[in-house]
């Protein structure tokens, strides 16, 4: 985590279909985001930058192994918030990456928003303002992980 706990590692990730959407949010709230570290898979980040101005850490294109990057961010622990606008009508070649994004976010309890009305409730939270609380997955079978605590930097006690 961040030695400021008021800042978080927020991923904005958008569908061809959404990036405009995904444009439009940022400026929404480019006053909430400002303050935070934003991560994004390169064409959407970029067309983000070029849009709002907004300092965004760019990753490799979705297709081009930006989900995957991403979602090894996460699993280190990287990445507080996932905003993923997706667009649930058209097929995607890459769709086993996004899968996979969405399934290790959730393994690793990361907060994810994958519509606009989801992302408004995440940027206008009150916890915005507090300690992220990522807890390390527990893996079935794995007896160590069931009776001891974790020795994980982010894991709480």
């Amino acid at each position: 985590m961040m030695d400021d706990t008021s800042h978080k590692r927020i991923a904005l990730v958008a569908h061809d279909k959404m990036k405009k959407d995904m444009i439009d949010w940022v400026r929404q709230h480019i006053k909430l985001l400002e303050p935070h570290q934003l991560w994004a898979t390169g064409t959407t980040g970029a067309r983000i930058s070029e849009a709002t101005g907004l300092q965004i850490n760019l990753l490799k294109s979705g297709p081009l192994g930006g989900d995957q990057q991403l979602g090894a961010m996460i699993a280190e622990g990287k990445i507080d918030i996932l905003i993923f606008l997706t667009d649930p009508l058209t097929p995607m070649p890459h769709d086993v990456d996004v899968k996979a994004l969405l399934r290790i976010s959730t393994l690793y309890q990361t907060v994810i928003a994958c519509n606009r009305s989801t992302a408004d409730y995440v940027i206008l939270s009150e916890r915005l303002s507090q300690p992220s609380d990522i807890r390390f997955p527990p893996l079935n079978g794995d007896e160590n992980r069931k009776n001891k605590k974790s020795k994980v930097p982010w894991q709480k006690s």
